[in-house]
């Protein structure tokens, strides 16, 4: 989960990588560093955010054009100076920046020392760079080549850069697990984990696949496999541009993403939704839409947020085109050795696309020979290029950690999949031109629900210093109370839980008092009647209740406040009831002094097992 940058030109590489890193800090933020080939080679790490390495280190001493940079998020040892990459041999005469888990590093480490070999660090990435070395020192090997050898040791995941002193026109880069990019410019290439520290620079890419390493010259680039089999890569445009990871005024990206998802859900359905024909098109699924139809069965799979996107498209596929659908978590899918059968379709959800856990799902429903497609919100990522067909997003950039545009814009496309799955098959022409309708209707009513800003933060100055909140919601919004917990976990750091609504009185009904706050998803649906009862209850109990609804009037009386957002088909109603959730966890995170952009322990796109 860590970021990568990587820098080969004609420019000084220390500003490049600098900023490179700033732009992938989402990826990771407990330490950073860079390594420049001036001559010879210099490293600079330091644990924390990158702008306290900007802000110590002596940019007159880091004058090359050849260096790589990295901003970690820690697996094998805390955070500090020593474990910050990059690491280097012994000799000091190379630097490796590592992302991914060496899972047999112990073993290595072990064969290494026995050979001499002292280690400064207690990461895995260290090992790597002494095996290199390892290898060189006894073959004689040009760099790449050790590197290549040292890559057929290795059990785990890796994306991997690499610079030597001794070969200073030179960079070197390798996939296994993790994501990288070469970014092709004008007499200079560019290396990064995703497109955000190369935007800036060049929208033209290569992506490396699984098992490829790329030598990176002032001359160009060569991507070969593994094995040391020559490859043809096609070089990609970059759909997103510079001005879409700006924050734009905004304080905080998190911020900045809620207030455009009407626009985000806009770009989502456009091209999609033709009211004049009365129909949903879908271009990446328009040849796998009669193996959809013919299902027996469709398994979600998804981790975190898109998990709980997934349980909402439970309810849609199921509720509007009475397909069965089981919902999985990614990361469980493989190891419970799972029962996939002829007409099951295997569907899976990543913001990344590069998901560890949901790529080793997308594996093992190929390797059970069913058919996968994907729903992910980055063009040309891994899942895009291994599923067999799928629908982006279109929702632009997300840098924020914790994840909302995203969240609505893959309700969206579940709910156009579902629709187009359900008509003339459980939907009349008519009712799906009202339910069209009504979707398109969507965007200005979350426009409506973000003017109730102001409302919410007042909400949330009251209950910014509670430590446990409940979430309960019924139906298509059960998942809407799972993912409100989850982002008030996330970035407030307050213990929330989300439940079905009737489950509260199975257990969590035990710790309700006056200073825990239940959040209940209240709208005048089918399960109204029951979801006034579950409050009766919190009442009853001197609970402090607080309600999302679309309705109200019955529900003033029993709850300390009421949020009213504009009514739509019940089955829409995921869409505009997870917004004040959002704005309510953001608030309340600002005003305890927490980083919601970076919040601790987390980051963006989890590629590591």
């Amino acid at each position: 989960m860590c970021g990568i940058v990587g820098y080969i030109g004609d420019k000084p590489a220390v500003d490049i990588l600098i900023d490179g890193l700033q732009r992938l800090e989402y990826r990771g933020y407990d330490s950073a560093g860079v390594a420049i080939v001036n001559g010879g080679l210099s490293v600079e790490k330091k644990q924390g955010k990158v702008k306290g390495l900007s802000d110590t280190i002596n940019r007159a001493e880091l004058q090359g054009t050849l260096g790589i940079g990295h901003t970690r998020w820690a697996t094998h040892g805390r955070p500090n100076d020593v474990n910050a990459h990059p690491h280097t041999n012994s000799t000091g005469k190379f630097a490796i920046v590592h992302n991914g888990i060496i899972e047999n590093f112990t073993a290595l480490k072990e064969k290494l020392i026995t050979k001499g070999y002292s280690f400064e660090s207690e990461t895995d990435t260290e090992v790597l760079a002494h095996l290199i070395d390892d290898i060189q020192k006894n073959t004689m090997l040009p760099i790449e080549e050790a590197v290549r050898q040292a890559l057929t040791q290795v059990v785990g995941t890796y994306g991997l850069a690499m610079v030597s002193a001794d070969d200073p026109d030179t960079l070197i880069a390798a996939r296994k697990g993790s994501p990288l990019i070469i970014g092709v410019g004008e007499n200079e290439y560019f290396l990064g984990s995703d497109a955000a520290p190369l935007i800036e620079h060049t929208r033209q890419v290569v992506y490396l696949n699984d098992g490829e390493m790329a030598v990176i010259t002032r001359g160009g680039y060569q991507v070969k496999s593994i094995d040391n089999v020559p490859l043809e890569k096609e070089v990609h445009e970059l759909e997103w541009d510079l001005e879409q990871i700006e924050k734009h005024g905004y304080e905080h990206f998190m911020f900045k993403e809620i207030m455009e998802q009407p626009e985000s859900l806009e770009n989502c359905m456009r091209g999609r939704i033709s009211i004049q024909d009365n129909d949903v098109h879908l271009g990446g699924l328009i040849d796998s839409l009669d193996t959809l139809l013919a299902a027996d069965r469709i398994i979600i799979c998804a981790c975190g947020t898109s998990w709980h996107a997934a349980l909402v498209g439970e309810y849609l596929i199921e509720g509007l085109a009475r397909i069965p659908v089981e919902v999985e978590y990614a990361s469980e899918f493989r190891y419970r050795n799972p029962i996939l059968r002829e007409g099951d379709v295997v569907i899976v959800i990543s913001q990344s696309g590069e998901t560890a856990d949901t790529l080793a799902a997308v594996h093992e429903a190929k390797r059970q020979g069913v058919p996968v497609y994907g729903v992910c919100n980055v063009v040309g990522s891994t899942i895009a290029r291994e599923t067999d067909a799928g629908v982006y997003l279109h929702a632009g950039p997300e840098i924020g950690v914790a994840s909302t545009k995203a969240f609505s814009a893959q309700v969206m496309v579940l709910t156009l999949i579902a629709l187009k799955l359900a008509k003339g098959r459980t939907l009349s022409e008519a009712e799906f031109a009202t339910y069209l309708n009504a979707v398109v209707e969507i965007p200005d009513k979350i426009r409506e629900v973000l003017l109730l800003d102001e409302e919410i933060q007042g909400l949330a100055r009251v209950y910014r210093y509670a430590s446990n909140f409940l979430y309960l919601g019924r139906g298509f919004n059960f998942p809407v109370a799972l993912e409100g917990a989850l982002k008030l976990k996330e970035i407030s750091y307050i213990h929330a839980e989300g439940y079905p609504a009737a489950e509260m009185k199975h257990g969590p009904i035990a710790l309700i008092d006056r200073f825990m706050p239940v959040v209940f998803l209240a709208m005048k649906d089918s399960t109204y009647s029951k979801v006034l009862a579950n409050i009766e209850e919190v009442a009853a109990r001197q609970g402090s209740a607080i309600a999302i609804t679309d309705n109200g009037m019955e529900i003033e009386r029993l709850c300390e406040y009421v949020i009213k957002i504009p009514r739509t088909e019940e089955f829409l109603t995921p869409l505009l009831a997870v917004v004040p959730l959002q704005l309510m966890s953001y608030h309340i995170a600002v005003m305890r002094g927490c980083n919601v952009d970076q919040p601790r322990n987390l980051a963006k796109s989890v590629t590591v097992e």
